[in-house]
């Protein structure tokens, strides 16, 4: 029965730091945009630069002409 001495006050301690962090989440606007992440992965990837999409030249493909 003696440990409930030791057990309340530490119990109340973590509560009071699980506050704490989440009013300092809620603050820093963690909690703001909750639906953007859920979307993200649906989206397309973005398009290459057009350098890239061209096809490789002869001299950029290691064809030698001879």
């Amino acid at each position: 029965m003696n440990i409930l001495l030791l057990l309340v006050p530490i119990s109340l301690l973590l509560l009071g730091v699980a506050i704490w962090a989440f009013a300092w989440a809620v603050r820093r606007g963690q909690f703001d945009d909750l639906d953007t992440p859920a979307i993200d992965i649906l989206r397309e990837d973005d398009p290459l630069d057009p350098q890239r999409q061209r096809a490789p030249t002869a001299s950029q493909a290691g064809d030698d002409a001879g």
